[in-house]
């Protein structure tokens, strides 16, 4: 995972609200689904996506795939953004 990934990752606005929705917790692939008008392979490609770039993480209970928020890979990247424009940490 490199920060090119990331911010490709990042840059599409379907993976940002689907990060925006794990920030609430953990939810299911078809948990996910159901908040988008689109198939559930187009919403596999942008977990799958967001799960190269190490946004979040998946776990696997009986039969469900859990999808969860990375925040430490996030805050690496306001960490870099904040260095980028100069701003010293609190």
């Amino acid at each position: 995972m490199g920060l090119s990934e990331t911010m490709k990752a990042l840059g599409d606005p379907v993976r940002r609200e689907i990060l925006n929705l794990l920030k609430g917790g953990r939810m299911t692939a078809g948990d996910i689904a159901s908040r988008f008008d689109m198939t559930a392979a187009t919403v596999s490609y942008h977990l799958a996506q967001l799960k190269k770039a190490g946004l979040i993480f998946e776990s696997r209970e009986r039969n469900f795939i859990y999808y969860s928020l990375n925040a430490s890979i996030l805050e690496e990247v306001l960490l870099w953004l904040q260095d980028l424009k100069g701003e010293k940490e609190p």
